[in-house]
C-alpha cells in the first residue's frame, strides 16, 4: 500500500493557515484536524460509535507506553492490531511513550541505549529503546507512529536541552533504521513522524527542524511545547518551527491545547493537534462552548434550562440543559462525564472544521481574531 499522502488544498492570504487532505490506508483526514486522545485504546467516557457518528472524529490517538503495559503487545497481535481490538476503523496515531516515560522523573533513568523505567501499575522495571518502541508500534498497528524522543521539562538550562536534542536526533536515526528494516504486521502502511525538540531556545529549534526535515518523512511533529512555558513563547517557537519545516508535509503540534491555542497556531501553519484537555477538563465540569468557557458546577447554572450550547450543531449539546448537566455533576452521576466529554470533543472538532471552512473562504484571520476573544471568556 502507498505511504501517507498530503495534499495542500488552500492557504490563507493573511496568515500561514492551511487546509489540506491527508490520505491513509484507513481513510482521509481533512486538515486542520483535532485528534481525540484514546490513551489506553479508548477515549475516556466515549464509545467509538459516538466518536464517529456524533463527534465526527477522523483520527484518534493511542499511547505506546500504556498499551505496552496493558493489555500488552501479545494480546494486540492476537487481536490483529488496535484497529480490530477497539473496533475503530479510521486512522490511528500512536505516541511513542516518550512523554509518559519522561513524566515519571522519579522512576526512570535516561542513557544512550534508551530509558529504564518502573511501571506505574505494578512497579515492574522495563527498558524502552528506539528499536523496541518501533517494534511495539508495529504491533499496535497505528497508521502514524511517532519517533522515540526526550521531552525536556520547562524550564531547562541550555546545555541540558542541547544534549537532550542531540540524544533525540541519535534516537531518531535508530528509529528510522529499525522502521526501514521492518514491515507492518497487518497489511497496511505505517508512517513514521519525527519530533522536533529544542526546548525554548530558538537556535536549537531551528537546528532540530533542519535535522528532522532531512529525514524526508511523510509528516513532522513539534514536541516539547505547552509544557509550562508562556503562551506567547509557544506561539513564537511554533512560528519558527513552521518556517523551517517543509510546507508540503503535514505539521503536528503535540499536546496543544486550549481552543484559542489551536486557532492561533493554525494561523502559524499547524495542521494536526491532540490534547487531553477536552475530555479531562470536561470530566471536571469545564465546558468549552461557542460563547466561552463554563464551569458547569457553579450554582448559577442550577436553574438554567437552556441547552448546553445551542450554537453547536451537536445532538448532545442541544438535547441536555445546563441545569440537568449540573445536577448530574452534583449527584456524581457517571452520565455527567459522558455528556461533558461528548460536548467538549464535538466542540473541538467543530472548531477545526469551522477553521477549515474560513481558510477556504479566505476570511480566516478576521474570523479567528473574533473567535479567540469569544472563546477566552469565562461565563
Amino acid at each position: 500500500m502507498p505511504e501517507l499522502q498530503f495534499e495542500l488544498q488552500h492557504t490563507s492570504n493573511s496568515s500561514k493557515a492551511r487546509a489540506g487532505r491527508i490520505m491513509t490506508d484507513h481513510g482521509e483526514i481533512l486538515t486542520p484536524i483535532f485528534m481525540p486522545v484514546g490513551t489506553v485504546g479508548s477515549v475516556k467516557a466515549v464509545t467509538q460509535q459516538q466518536l464517529k457518528d456524533e463527534i465526527k472524529a477522523q483520527i484518534i490517538l493511542g499511547n505506546t507506553y500504556h498499551l505496552y503495559l496493558r493489555p500488552g503487545v501479545d494480546i494486540l497481535e492476537v487481536a490483529g492490531g488496535l484497529h480490530k481490538f477497539n473496533h475503530w476503523d479510521g486512522p490511528i496515531l500512536t505516541d511513542s511513550g516518550g512523554y509518559q516515560v519522561f513524566s515519571l522523573a522519579a522512576n526512570r533513568k535516561i542513557k544512550p541505549e534508551g530509558v529504564t523505567f518502573q511501571s506505574h501499575i505494578d512497579g515492574s522495571r522495563h527498558l524502552f529503546t528506539p528499536e523496541n518502541v518501533m517494534d511495539t508500534q508495529r504491533s499496535i498497528g497505528a497508521d502514524i507512529i511517532m519517533a522515540f524522543d526526550e521531552c525536556p521539562p520547562y524550564p531547562s538550562e541550555y546545555d541540558y536541552v542541547n544534549k537532550s536534542m542531540h540524544l533525540t536526533h541519535a534516537w531518531l536515526d535508530r528509529c528510522f533504521a529499525r522502521f526501514n528494516e521492518t514491515t507492518g504486521k497487518y497489511g497496511y502502511t505505517q508512517n513514521l513522524f519525527p519530533i522536533v525538540q529544542g526546548g525554548t531556545y530558538g537556535d536549537l529549534r531551528v537546528a532540530s527542524c533542519e535535522y528532522i526535515a532531512g529525514k524526508n518523512a511523510t509528516g513532522n511533529a513539534i514536541g516539547g511545547l505547552s509544557v509550562g512555558e508562556p503562551e506567547e513563547m509557544m506561539y513564537e517557537l511554533t512560528a519558527l518551527c513552521c518556517e523551517h519545516l517543509p510546507a508540503e508535509k503535514p505539521r503536528y503540534l503535540m499536546g496543544v491545547g486550549t481552543p484559542w491555542n489551536i486557532l492561533e497556531t493554525i494561523s502559524l501553519g499547524i495542521d494536526m493537534f491532540d490534547c487531553v484537555m477536552p475530555t479531562r477538563n470536561g470530566r471536571n465540569g469545564m465546558l468549552f462552548t461557542t460563547r466561552g468557557v463554563i464551569n458547569i458546577k457553579n450554582k448559577k447554572w442550577a436553574t438554567d434550562l437552556s441547552p448546553i450550547d445551542d450554537g453547536l450543531p451537536n445532538e448532545t449539546s442541544n438535547y441536555y440543559s445546563k441545569a440537568y448537566l449540573r445536577h448530574l455533576f452534583v449527584a456524581e452521576e457517571i452520565l455527567a462525564l459522558q455528556i461533558a466529554s461528548i460536548h467538549n470533543l464535538s466542540f473541538y472538532l467543530w472548531l477545526v472544521g469551522e477553521a477549515r471552512k474560513h481558510i477556504i473562504a479566505g476570511d480566516f484571520e478576521g474570523w479567528k481574531n473574533e473567535m479567540v476573544e469569544v472563546l477566552r471568556r469565562r461565563l
